[in-house]
Formats: C-alpha cells, structure tokens, sequence
C-alpha cells in the first residue's frame, strides 16, 4: 500500500484489525469487540484484571471521565504543578518532585548505559520542518507537533522548524554519516530525548499525558530481520524485568502486521510464555507506521485506565528513508534493520508509581524514590537532648545514604505525627527520653502499619536492602523541617 504524503489517521482508516488473546501458555484465544458478553466471559477465565482493565478502557473506551488522584495527590506532595505562564501540558516541579524526576533519569540511564551497555548521546530539540527526511516523518504527526517561527515575522524566505518530539530526527541523521560495518552491529544509541508533543487540549491529563515531556530513547542498529528480533526480544525480556520490578499494575499489548505475525508466530508466543501473563495482540492488515511489530506495557492506574509506559518496536522502514548503512561482510553496502524501545517518558513513570501509591490504604512511595526516607520527631521541642540526639541519627543516615529530616517545629507530637502521614514518610522515628538514654528506637512503618523498637544498625540494614542498587540523592536543604520553604 502507498502510504506516501498521507497523515497516520488517514493511513490507519484503510487498515483492518482483527483481536485475539494469547495466554501465559501459548494458546490462541479469539475475541470480538463488538461482543461485550462473549468478551466478559473469556477475561473472567482468563482470571487476569489488568489485561481486562486495559481492553475495556482502551480497546472499548469503556471507561474514562474519572479524574486520576494523582492530580491531586502531586500538588499536595509539592511534586509538580502546572506552570501558569506556559502552554497548557508543562509543569514546573517543586524540589521534591524534581528529586523525584533525576533518580527515575538516573534509574533509566542506569539501564541503558550499565544493563544494555548503549553509547549516550544529546542532539537538537529544533529541526527543520523543509528537510524531506524530517518532514516526511513528521508527516505522520501531522498537526501533533510544535512549530517555530525563524524571525519576528514569518515571511517568504524564513525557515520553518520543528520541536522534536521523538527523538529519531538527530540521532537518525548523526547515525547516517557513520561508517558502519558488520562489526559494529548489533549497536545500541541512548538519548534523554526532551520531547515536545501538542496534544489536543481535551486529552491533556496530569503527567499521564502533557506536551512537553523527557523520553529516554533506545534505538539499536542491526543487520538483518533475523539480528533484529533477536534484539527485540532481548530488549523484551529486560523491559519486563524492569517493570515486574518496580510493582507497578500493567497489561501486556502487542500489535503486529499479520503476515508478519504468520511467519513468526512461534517466538512471538514463546516471548509471552516467558512473560508469564497473557498478552492482548491486534493483528494489522497492513503496516501502520515503520514497525512490522511492537508491544507496549499498559499501565493500569487507581482509575482503572490505562496508559502507554514501555515499548519496543521492530522497525523495517527508516533505515531507507534516512539512508542509514552498513557494510557487510562481503563489502555489499545494505540498510539496517532498528529496535526502537523505551521504559517510557519519566514523567509518565512519576504518574504510574503515584497512582500505585493511590491504590494501598495508606499511600507512600517506593523508598528509593521518597524524598525523604525517614523523619525524626522529638517528643518535645524544647528538649536539647532530643533534638541533638535527632542530629546525630540524621548525620547517620546521611552518612549511609538515607535521606532524613527533623520536624523540629513548636508543634505538638500528634500534629508532628500527622504531618508526617500526610507527607507519605515511609519511616517515622519518635525521639524521645527513653530513646535517648536506651539508644533504642520506636519506628512506624508506613509500608507495614506496624510500630517496631528497633536498634538503628538494625533499622540501617533494613533501609539499605530496600534501596540495593537503585540510584541516590541526598536530601536537598536543610535537614530541620522548620526550615523548609512550601511552593503552594
């Protein structure tokens, strides 16, 4: 099918669908749409609520309208806000929300450069929108993406630009002047893409989906179909590794042209059984886009809606369109084949982890990505010997790479408590005179509910097998809560 000077809507209307479930066993389970009881039934056997959240929230539209908490929830935490003097869908985020964002972009590079050994690089966030390689990419996005004016005025003979809003455009035009070979393939290309999309204002929805958001990019370079599944499904197996890690609620989605899905049906169930959960896969008449194949980890929120978070996709056309080359083995100059994958933007991972968060009796963050891991309260205020003693269990922690402070404030325990529970502290420490003289510690744990004396070797153990091998910042500003500054 000719699919030139064509937008993605008009090229979608001309492909056919067809549905079908593949369970964590392999098996091929067929589904209609259309047929809301029949479909009801098979999930039920399926037994599997997040594969069964995503396709009545997204495949049926079934549901929508109810405004995520996490709004709510990342203005209260002072997180992140909207920034009034921008466009609609850009934020500022408040010192913590930002603490929040560099240890999930520490985590993501983590990934890409330590797990799946990526070169790093950083190229424009503006193009131009007369180049016919970037244009004719772009095209699919037609009327999603933001332009930019050269000059005060437009006029005949001023250039036309672009905000990017993949990242694709710089690294495919830097990785077309490089003389590849074989030898250098499989190779894989890491970008902090800040990205720019101008989503229709009715779809802007907290960090679930914004206009200007930060993607870390993976595109890998390799030789043939055949390399280039097989990096695929590498990339597949480390996704789902990844995510099963983090506890976040996700379905598992492919969409696959079907001729495609024909001829290598085996392996794709194989990546499924290995996934250990059933996947829902849209079989396409024809191709959509560049890809012959992705899969996509949904994420399913408090709301029960869902949203895009990983993905991998097996592109077979843009080596061609931007003239990116290897020499072979033989000396023959051929295209490349490229994975292009993803964990997701970062400030779509905030949204997920918050609305995990929302879904437990009492919300508290991952330990890790908690701004601050432990708060020490002094029973009393005026005590000299409690606050001293608070100082030097926080010079501890800090020394351990715990982030902690001290609510030192002229207020009473109870309150001092609350607050506590209302900024989602996952450790409360209560320092009062038996503290003090026993060297004991009383500690509630907001992951458990319980309260536990413990000693603080003990409590550093526990802290620190919770935080094994994700990234760390220290605290920001002061460690004494009297000090500290609100944004809102």
């Amino acid at each position: 099918m000719k699919q030139n000077n064509k937008t993605r809507d008009e090229i979608n209307k001309e492909i056919k669908s067809k549905h079908i479930i593949i369970n964590s066993t392999g098996t091929e389970i067929s589904i209609d749409l259309s047929d809301k009881s029949d479909l009801e039934n098979k999930l039920t056997q399926l037994d599997n609520e997040s594969l069964k959240s995503y396709i009545f929230s997204e495949e049926i539209k079934g549901s929508g309208g109810i405004p995520p908490p996490s709004i709510v929830a990342m203005k209260k935490l002072q997180l992140v806000d909207y920034a009034d003097s921008s466009d609609s869908g850009h934020f500022n985020l408040f010192p913590a929300g930002k603490l929040i964002f560099e240890l999930l972009s520490d985590w993501s590079r983590q990934i890409a450069i330590d797990h799946l050994n990526c070169l790093e690089i950083d190229t424009p966030v503006l193009y131009d929108w007369n180049d016919p390689e970037i244009r004719s990419q772009g095209e699919s996005f037609h009327e999603r993406h933001y332009t930019v004016l050269h000059g005060k005025e437009f006029s005949e003979g001023n250039k036309e630009f672009v905000l990017r809003f993949a990242g694709d455009f710089g690294l495919f035009k830097l990785i077309k002047k490089a003389p590849l070979t074989y030898r250098n393939l499989p190779l894989r290309i890491y970008e902090f893409s800040k990205s720019f999309r101008l989503e229709k204002s009715g779809e802007l929805c907290g960090l679930k989906r914004l206009r200007a958001f930060h993607m870390p990019d993976i595109h890998s370079f390799t030789e043939n179909i055949e390399s280039g599944f097989n990096e695929y499904e590498q990339l597949h197996m480390k996704y789902t590794e990844l995510a099963e890690g983090t506890g976040v609620e996700y379905a598992l989605v492919f969409r696959i042209v079907n001729e495609f899905y024909e001829q290598n049906k085996k392996r794709i169930k194989n990546m499924i059984i290995k996934s250990k959960r059933p996947a829902f896969v849209e079989l396409l008449s024809d191709m959509k886009h560049y890809w012959v194949m992705k899969h996509e980890f949904q994420n399913i929120d408090s709301v029960k809606s869902n949203m895009q978070l990983s993905t991998v996709q097996l592109d077979i056309k843009d080596s061609e369109l931007y003239g990116i080359t290897y020499v072979g083995n033989d000396g023959m100059k051929k295209g490349c084949i490229i994975c292009h994958s993803s964990v997701g933007s970062i400030e779509r991972w905030m949204y997920a982890i918050l609305e995990e968060s929302l879904k437990k009796e009492k919300p508290v963050l991952p330990l890790w990505l908690s701004p601050i891991q432990v708060r020490l309260i002094p029973v009393s205020g005026n005590s000299e010997d409690q606050l001293n003693y608070s100082k030097n269990i926080a010079k501890i922690f800090q020394n351990n790479n715990i982030r902690s402070d001290i609510d030192d404030r002229n207020e009473t325990l109870s309150k001092k408590i609350r607050f506590s529970q209302q900024n989602w502290i996952p450790y409360t420490i209560i320092i009062g005179n038996n503290e003090v003289q026993s060297s004991n510690l009383s500690v509630n744990n907001r992951y458990t509910g319980g309260k536990n004396v413990m000693d603080l070797d003990k409590l550093l153990v526990e802290l620190k097998s919770n935080t094994v091998g994700k990234p760390y910042h220290p605290r920001q500003g002061s460690m004494y809560l009297s000090k500290f500054v609100s944004f809102i």
